[in-house]
């Protein structure tokens, strides 16, 4: 099935091998923390991570929409193949609901990083295929003005972390938000694409740095794509040779599978 449910919500055993005393001493001297928020995992956030879905294989080849059984090589969702999007691949580490919400919106409205090893290592996991195939890693923009008061923009942070562990440069002057665009949360799929409309560019000075460029465009949630696809657009007009998608969450919502 392509989605599965965490299995263990604590940081391994410091020392392996102890016996249950010393095992006991060492979680009241360093109890153990969860790896998403740093909190003890006799709190509430114990919950929170036990309900995590991890989006995996099967799934559709374009989007990566997790598929209940495996439908052969190559299949797709309903959507992707009435409609394919305009990047060439996607793929999302998490699946995006009432439980996962509060980390995301933690990490991106509340600063908080201590669980960004842990994205960093998921979306590695997801993402391990599109990785081995780019060039460059390119996180979505933030406007300069929302920067001014989010302190920091979460994709080009989930960007750099990636950038770590996989080896890929990445580049956060690329692609720029010319547009402080409203919130898109209450937004239908029509309205959000009309959000996005001129809302990205390529500066004139880094299109040659664009130009046959295999690109993994990074975000923390993906709803309905209206944001990427507009990324997508841009980048390959600017000369992109390939655009794959990598989020840390994304939506899945009932969809019916191409046959």
């Amino acid at each position: 099935m392509g989605i599965r449910k965490a299995t263990s919500h604590f940081v391994p055993a410091l020392v392996e091998g102890v016996g249950p005393v010393l095992a006991r001493a060492l979680d009241i001297v360093l109890p153990p923390h969860s790896l998403i928020t740093g909190l003890p995992i006799d709190s509430e956030d114990t919950n929170l991570w036990q309900s995590l879905q991890f989006l995996d294989a099967p799934c559709c080849d374009l989007c990566g929409y997790p598929f209940e059984y495996d439908q052969g090589a190559g299949s797709l969702c309903g959507p992707c193949h009435v409609r394919p999007p305009k990047y060439d691949k996607g793929r999302s580490a998490i699946r995006y609901d009432e439980h996962s919400r509060k980390i995301v919106l933690d990490f991106k409205h509340g600063g908080r990083t201590d669980g960004l090893e842990f994205f960093g290592a998921q979306m590695l996991r997801a993402g391990r295929a599109l990785l081995a195939r780019a060039d460059m890693i390119v996180p979505v923009p933030l406007h300069r003005a929302r920067l001014r008061t989010r302190r920091f923009n979460q994709s080009a942070v989930l960007a750099r972390k990636l950038s770590q562990l996989s080896g890929l440069p990445y580049d956060t002057n690329i692609l720029q938000r010319r547009k402080n665009t409203p919130s898109q949360g209450a937004q239908s799929y029509k309205g959000r694409r009309r959000n996005m409309v001129g809302a990205f560019h390529v500066p004139a000075t880094h299109k040659s740095n664009v130009t046959g460029l295999r690109i993994v465009l990074v975000d923390d949630v993906l709803t309905s794509g209206a944001t990427v696809e507009a990324c997508t657009q841009v980048l390959k007009r600017a000369g992109a040779a390939q655009v794959d998608i990598l989020t840390l969450m994304r939506v899945v919502r009932p969809v019916s599978v191409a046959t």
